[in-house]
């Protein structure tokens, strides 16, 4: 296992599926953070884990639950700082999950944004402060985007790491 791990078209493959997962992170409708996770692991698998590799496993690992959490709770920080209830920014973020399993790539966004919309605009009998949550959760959205795919440069770096300097 040790020669595949170390060939050329093994590293290469790896290497295109995590940049696709990087660049998918632009998007809601894949899962990037986890993709370049699964790589990692298939890495693992096939090099084996030595102690370096156990650890920079554990890290990338540790990196990939939070930046897959951190959308959530960057869009309901930027939101709940524009005025939102919690109970309409955790609604909100229900019709983006929702959204985005249905209308995918970008239905998730929409769906969130809508429903912040429609319950603070319902909520405070003003559109405007309806608006102004939207803009919240967007701006939590994009926010978290560039966070992901900062998180993602560095998981497979600590991949590139394990890979050429570890093994």
């Amino acid at each position: 296992m040790d020669a595949i791990a170390n060939s050329a078209w093994f590293i290469s493959v790896l290497l295109v599926v995590m940049l696709l997962g990087l660049f998918s992170l632009l998007t809601y409708m894949i899962p990037g953070l986890t993709i370049i996770w699964v790589c990692v692991l298939a890495y693992g698998i096939v090099a084996g884990f030595p102690t370096w590799g156990i650890v920079l496993f554990a890290i990338i690992t540790l990196l990939m639950i939070g930046g897959n959490l951190v959308d959530n709770y960057m869009m309901g920080k930027e939101a709940h700082k524009t005025g939102a209830a919690w109970w309409s920014i955790v609604i909100a973020l229900i019709a983006g999950v929702v959204g985005t399993i249905y209308l995918p790539p970008f239905g998730g966004i929409a769906a969130a944004a809508l429903s912040i919309l429609i319950i603070e605009w319902i909520r405070k009998k003003d559109f405007k402060e309806g608006l102004k949550s939207t803009g919240g959760i967007i701006k939590g959205c994009g926010a978290s985007v560039i966070i992901r795919f900062f998180i993602g440069c560095i998981m497979i770096g600590l991949w590139a790491i394990w890979a050429f300097v570890v093994n």
